[in-house]
Protein backbone atom coordinates (compact mmCIF):
# COMPACT_ATOMS: atom_id res chain seq x y z
CA UNK A 1 0.00 0.00 0.00
CA UNK A 2 1.27 3.24 -0.90
CA UNK A 3 0.55 5.90 1.72
CA UNK A 4 1.02 9.51 1.41
CA UNK A 5 1.50 12.30 4.51
CA UNK A 6 -0.77 15.37 3.32
CA UNK A 7 -1.15 18.15 4.66
CA UNK A 8 -3.99 20.55 5.53
CA UNK A 9 -3.66 24.79 5.90
CA UNK A 10 -6.22 27.40 6.43
CA UNK A 11 -5.76 30.68 6.87
CA UNK A 12 -8.90 32.76 7.84
CA UNK A 13 -7.73 35.88 5.18
CA UNK A 14 -6.66 36.54 2.14
CA UNK A 15 -3.66 38.49 3.69
CA UNK A 16 -2.46 35.31 5.92
CA UNK A 17 0.34 33.44 4.86
CA UNK A 18 -0.25 29.67 4.20
CA UNK A 19 3.13 28.84 3.88
CA UNK A 20 4.39 29.47 7.44
CA UNK A 21 2.17 26.66 8.61
CA UNK A 22 3.75 23.52 7.39
CA UNK A 23 7.35 25.06 6.07
CA UNK A 24 10.08 22.78 6.02
CA UNK A 25 7.87 19.74 6.15
CA UNK A 26 7.93 16.76 3.38
CA UNK A 27 4.52 16.29 2.21
CA UNK A 28 3.30 14.20 -0.85
CA UNK A 29 0.12 17.29 -0.83
CA UNK A 30 -1.26 20.07 0.86
CA UNK A 31 -4.69 21.01 1.06
CA UNK A 32 -5.55 24.80 1.56
CA UNK A 33 -8.55 26.50 2.61
CA UNK A 34 -8.98 30.62 2.85
CA UNK A 35 -11.95 30.88 4.96
CA UNK A 36 -13.15 30.80 8.47
CA UNK A 37 -13.42 27.84 10.39
CA UNK A 38 -16.59 28.68 11.91
CA UNK A 39 -17.87 25.39 10.49
CA UNK A 40 -16.64 22.22 8.44
CA UNK A 41 -17.91 23.36 5.21
CA UNK A 42 -14.67 24.34 3.25
CA UNK A 43 -14.09 23.12 -0.23
CA UNK A 44 -10.59 22.10 0.22
CA UNK A 45 -11.15 20.91 3.77
CA UNK A 46 -13.92 18.42 2.05
CA UNK A 47 -11.52 17.53 -1.21
CA UNK A 48 -8.65 16.13 1.92
CA UNK A 49 -11.20 14.06 3.95
CA UNK A 50 -12.12 12.30 0.22
CA UNK A 51 -8.41 12.32 -0.94
CA UNK A 52 -7.33 10.68 2.20
CA UNK A 53 -6.91 6.36 2.45
CA UNK A 54 -6.45 4.25 5.21
CA UNK A 55 -2.76 4.15 6.43
CA UNK A 56 -1.99 7.82 5.16
CA UNK A 57 -1.34 10.71 7.08
CA UNK A 58 -2.97 13.91 7.44
CA UNK A 59 -0.57 17.03 9.42
CA UNK A 60 -2.17 20.23 10.49
CA UNK A 61 -0.15 23.07 12.32
CA UNK A 62 -2.52 23.22 14.74
CA UNK A 63 -5.89 22.35 16.42
CA UNK A 64 -7.90 25.37 15.78
CA UNK A 65 -6.83 25.16 11.89
CA UNK A 66 -8.70 22.38 11.83
CA UNK A 67 -11.88 22.74 13.77
CA UNK A 68 -13.04 26.36 15.52
CA UNK A 69 -15.10 24.42 18.04
CA UNK A 70 -14.25 20.59 20.05
CA UNK A 71 -17.24 19.05 18.92
CA UNK A 72 -16.37 19.78 15.27
CA UNK A 73 -12.42 18.63 16.43
CA UNK A 74 -13.33 15.71 17.89
CA UNK A 75 -15.79 14.47 15.14
CA UNK A 76 -13.33 15.09 12.27
CA UNK A 77 -10.26 13.32 14.37
CA UNK A 78 -12.81 10.61 15.04
CA UNK A 79 -13.81 10.38 11.64
CA UNK A 80 -9.99 9.87 10.25
CA UNK A 81 -8.78 7.45 12.63
CA UNK A 82 -11.86 5.01 12.00
CA UNK A 83 -11.07 5.09 8.62
CA UNK A 84 -7.13 4.05 9.46
CA UNK A 85 -5.86 7.74 8.66
CA UNK A 86 -3.30 9.38 11.50
CA UNK A 87 -4.01 13.01 12.49
CA UNK A 88 -0.25 14.71 13.62
CA UNK A 89 -0.83 18.15 15.15
CA UNK A 90 2.54 19.74 15.37
CA UNK A 91 2.20 22.58 17.42
CA UNK A 92 0.74 20.56 19.96
CA UNK A 93 2.76 17.64 19.23
CA UNK A 94 -0.09 15.03 19.42
CA UNK A 95 -0.68 12.55 16.81
CA UNK A 96 -3.90 10.51 16.50
CA UNK A 97 -3.93 6.79 15.04
CA UNK A 98 -6.90 5.07 16.58
CA UNK A 99 -5.50 3.32 18.98
CA UNK A 100 -5.14 6.09 21.57
CA UNK A 101 -5.16 5.75 25.00
CA UNK A 102 -7.52 7.23 26.92
CA UNK A 103 -4.86 9.98 27.65
CA UNK A 104 -5.09 10.81 24.22
CA UNK A 105 -8.48 11.62 23.76
CA UNK A 106 -8.37 13.15 27.25
CA UNK A 107 -5.89 15.58 25.70
CA UNK A 108 -7.83 15.91 22.11
CA UNK A 109 -10.85 16.93 24.64
CA UNK A 110 -8.93 19.37 26.84
CA UNK A 111 -6.54 21.23 24.71
CA UNK A 112 -9.85 21.57 22.18
CA UNK A 113 -11.64 23.21 24.40
CA UNK A 114 -8.97 25.86 25.76
CA UNK A 115 -8.88 26.61 22.29
CA UNK A 116 -12.45 26.99 21.91
CA UNK A 117 -12.21 28.89 25.40
CA UNK A 118 -9.01 31.26 24.37
CA UNK A 119 -11.77 32.40 21.10
CA UNK A 120 -14.45 33.03 23.25
CA UNK A 121 -12.71 35.23 24.92
CA UNK A 122 -11.13 37.06 22.47
CA UNK A 123 -14.22 37.74 21.31
CA UNK A 124 -15.39 39.08 24.23
CA UNK A 125 -12.87 41.51 24.70
CA UNK A 126 -14.06 42.39 21.36
CA UNK A 127 -17.49 42.89 21.82
CA UNK A 128 -16.50 44.99 25.12
CA UNK A 129 -13.70 47.17 23.14
CA UNK A 130 -16.45 48.12 20.47
CA UNK A 131 -19.76 48.72 22.81
CA UNK A 132 -17.04 51.41 24.69
CA UNK A 133 -15.70 52.90 21.43
CA UNK A 134 -19.46 53.36 20.59
CA UNK A 135 -20.21 55.06 24.13
CA UNK A 136 -16.85 57.37 23.35
CA UNK A 137 -18.91 57.71 19.84
CA UNK A 138 -15.58 56.53 18.35
CA UNK A 139 -16.77 53.42 16.50
CA UNK A 140 -18.59 53.75 13.52
CA UNK A 141 -18.72 49.98 12.09
CA UNK A 142 -17.21 49.16 9.28
CA UNK A 143 -16.99 51.30 6.46
CA UNK A 144 -19.44 50.19 3.58
CA UNK A 145 -18.04 48.41 0.42
CA UNK A 146 -19.69 50.13 -2.16
CA UNK A 147 -21.42 53.45 -2.10
CA UNK A 148 -25.10 53.57 -3.93
CA UNK A 149 -24.09 54.43 -7.25
CA UNK A 150 -21.60 51.52 -7.26
CA UNK A 151 -24.78 49.25 -5.89
CA UNK A 152 -26.91 50.74 -8.81
CA UNK A 153 -24.37 50.30 -11.38
CA UNK A 154 -23.76 46.37 -9.97
CA UNK A 155 -27.26 45.86 -9.52
CA UNK A 156 -27.40 47.61 -13.15
CA UNK A 157 -24.90 45.11 -14.68
CA UNK A 158 -25.97 41.73 -13.51
CA UNK A 159 -29.54 42.26 -14.65
CA UNK A 160 -27.76 43.14 -17.91
CA UNK A 161 -26.30 39.80 -17.59
CA UNK A 162 -22.38 40.25 -16.79
CA UNK A 163 -20.51 37.97 -15.16
CA UNK A 164 -20.76 38.20 -11.04
CA UNK A 165 -17.52 36.59 -10.67
CA UNK A 166 -16.17 39.25 -13.38
CA UNK A 167 -17.89 42.17 -11.49
CA UNK A 168 -16.80 40.35 -8.34
CA UNK A 169 -13.24 40.99 -9.22
CA UNK A 170 -13.51 44.51 -10.79
CA UNK A 171 -15.36 46.09 -7.73
CA UNK A 172 -13.54 44.28 -5.09
CA UNK A 173 -15.70 42.36 -3.17
CA UNK A 174 -16.47 39.11 -2.20
CA UNK A 175 -19.58 37.00 -3.64
CA UNK A 176 -21.25 37.07 -0.01
CA UNK A 177 -20.84 41.08 0.15
CA UNK A 178 -22.14 41.08 -3.24
CA UNK A 179 -25.53 38.60 -2.16
CA UNK A 180 -26.15 41.31 0.63
CA UNK A 181 -26.08 44.33 -1.50
CA UNK A 182 -28.58 42.31 -4.28
CA UNK A 183 -30.20 41.52 -1.50
CA UNK A 184 -33.44 38.71 -1.75
CA UNK A 185 -34.18 39.19 -5.80
CA UNK A 186 -31.65 39.75 -8.41
CA UNK A 187 -32.51 43.32 -9.35
CA UNK A 188 -33.16 44.25 -5.36
CA UNK A 189 -31.05 46.44 -3.34
CA UNK A 190 -30.94 46.15 0.48
CA UNK A 191 -29.80 49.84 1.22
CA UNK A 192 -27.65 50.90 4.19
CA UNK A 193 -26.02 47.12 4.69
CA UNK A 194 -23.16 45.67 3.33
Amino acid sequence: MNTQKVGYVRVSSLDQNPDRQLENLKLDRVFIDKASGRDTVRTQLTEMLAYVREGDTIVVHSMDRLARNLLDLRTIVQDLTRRGVRVEFVKEALTFTGDDSPMSHLLLSVMGAVAEFERELIRERQREGIAMAKKRGAYKGRRKALNKVQIEELSRRIDAGESKANLIQEFGITRQTLYRYLGGNRAGVVSGTE
